[in-house]
């Protein structure tokens, strides 16, 4: 899955929930079941999701809606092997990336 989001420092939930096509419930509980998610709250007790949250997002909707994991199976994954999943995901992700690229460029000739 290709997410289209800017560059930036910081993510509302409503960005980061249309950049996946989920509700922001689904998103406030994932946050909840998942300790890597650890978005910075501000003063009004709005999430505000980093770089690093969203790449830990990625991984998350990889495992559950993707590959089918249940929750717990995607928390037991994340402590075992976070590490080498993602690194291996994180490829993919890049490469699928590059396909994107290629298939727009294709498509502008």
């Amino acid at each position: 899955m290709h997410i289209e989001l800017p560059e930036k420092r910081y993510y509302g939930i409503g960005e980061v929930a249309k950049a996946f096509n989920v509700n922001t419930s689904l998103i406030r509980f994932w946050e909840k079941e998942f300790d890597v998610l650890k978005p910075k709250k501000n003063a009004k007790g709005n999430r505000k999701f980093t770089p690093d949250d969203i790449k830990n997002l990625k991984f998350i909707y990889h495992l559950v809606k993707e590959r089918g994991f249940t929750l717990e199976g995607a928390k037991i994954h994340l402590k075992e092997g976070k590490k080498q999943s993602l690194n291996t995901y994180e490829i993919i992700e890049k490469l699928e990336g590059v396909k994107a690229q290629l298939i727009k460029i294709k498509s502008q000739l």
